[in-house]
């Protein structure tokens, strides 16, 4: 064990199970440890460093806004703010956007919304939300509470009240609990990440989005790991067809630093007064100026790539040996070994210098938008190895 692998045990929360890896510097999809071994990055902090790592424009963009503020508070303007916000509305059709600093804030946002809306329209009865099992919103009391994931639960009762789960791509259920409960919102992954990779059905989320407008419940897309052009869209929900109410995301929008976002459609863009809700650190002008150069770069040429990067690892991946199944979207896979756990290729892997993820029983990939695609074979001949040892 290295000092600061000791010097980590001692001072920091025993919350994550950290790789034998002290990664130094980088650049692009390429990390570096101490000993000067490199790896190829699959997992981009998972899914935040959406161009990669010592990314020019994103550097240049936060560098500058440090040399002229690094923060006001809310009580004040700045540009970044603002530009980020007219940016993502404009881009998406939403009419107003709150920022806090992570994707479980989003999702805060989004609840409290979704529940205010329900309250002034229909009635303060109407305020349990609607989510799926096996989804992940965040690690709040609340967040955990609409994640449907019982694991998550065992140790942090009592949790948030107000929160009923269905069956993922099973619409009857999502029916059946609309009419038991009185809802205001529908929240839900288009792709469940920290579920496995698993893809909602398109026939399903057209059909969540029908039942909620016929019955005014609020439709809300979490878009905390799918979202900013992780799925070959530059949101999840763009690829199925339906308009949220409410969308939530984070991770790689803001490219490296800490950003969450509700984007706030036509029927709660104005649900929210002053002294409502608040964020201290939220819409930082540092990181808003960093997520304004992310946003702006993730165009349809980028998006092409993505979805072509996309094609050629499903190819490769699908039917290979030692390879049971591959599921997701864009550059958001999950690949289920049938020799091994998903824990051993990823050992395996980072044995020959790829850094992968898990989720649940899945090898997990999230590499930058941008990664080379000389990168991405190496990195899948490597994957493909470990899975049919």
């Amino acid at each position: 064990m290295t000092d600061l692998q000791t010097l980590d045990k001692t001072y920091i929360a025993n919350t994550y199970a950290r790789f034998p890896v002290e990664v130094v510097s980088g650049h692009g999809s390429i990390l570096t440890d101490r000993d000067g071994k490199d790896y190829i990055d699959m997992g981009s902090g998972i899914g935040v460093t959406a161009f990669g790592i010592g990314d020019a424009a994103w550097t240049e963009a936060v560098t500058a806004q440090l040399g002229l503020v690094q923060h006001t508070s809310n009580l004040y303007y700045t540009e970044p703010c603002v530009a980020l916000a007219k940016l993502l509305c404009e881009k998406t059709g939403m009419k107003k956007v709150f920022f806090g600093n992570s994707g479980a804030e989003a999702n805060e946002c989004a609840i409290k919304a979704a529940r205010k809306y329900a309250a002034e329209h229909k009635g303060p009865e109407y305020s349990t939300i609607l989510t799926l099992w096996n989804s992940f919103h965040g690690r709040t009391l609340t967040t955990l509470a609409a994640t449907g994931q019982e694991h998550y639960h065992e140790l942090y009762q009592p949790l948030t009240p107000g929160f009923v789960h269905a069956e993922g791509n099973d619409l009857a259920d999502v029916a059946a609990k609309l009419r038991e409960h009185k809802c205001a919102g529908v929240l839900l992954e288009c792709i469940q990440g920290e579920g496995g990779v698993r893809v909602m059905d398109k026939a399903f989320v057209q059909g969540v989005a029908k039942l909620c407008a016929e019955q005014d419940v609020l439709l809300m897309i979490d878009e905390v790991q799918t979202g900013n052009g992780r799925t070959g869209a530059l949101y999840s929900y763009m690829n199925y067809g339906v308009t949220p109410d409410i969308v939530s995301t984070a991770k790689g929008l803001g490219g490296g630093l800490p950003l969450g976002a509700a984007l706030l459609g036509e029927k709660v863009a104005d649900v929210f007064t002053p002294g409502d809700h608040g964020s201290t650190f939220g819409g930082n002008p540092v990181c808003c100026a960093g997520a304004v150069s992310v946003l702006r770069r993730i165009d349809d040429a980028l998006l092409a790539q993505v979805r072509e990067k996309s094609d050629y690892i499903f190819k490769e991946l699908t039917g290979a040996e030692g390879v049971e199944s591959v599921s997701g979207m864009g550059l958001m896979v999950g690949i289920k070994p049938a020799k091994h756990t998903a824990a051993e290729v990823v050992q395996k892997c980072m044995a020959q210098g790829v850094l992968c993820l898990t989720a649940k029983d899945r090898v997990r990939l999230l590499p930058a938008l941008n990664i080379p695609m000389d990168l991405v074979q190496k990195a899948v001949a490597v994957i493909k190895a470990a899975c049919a040892e």
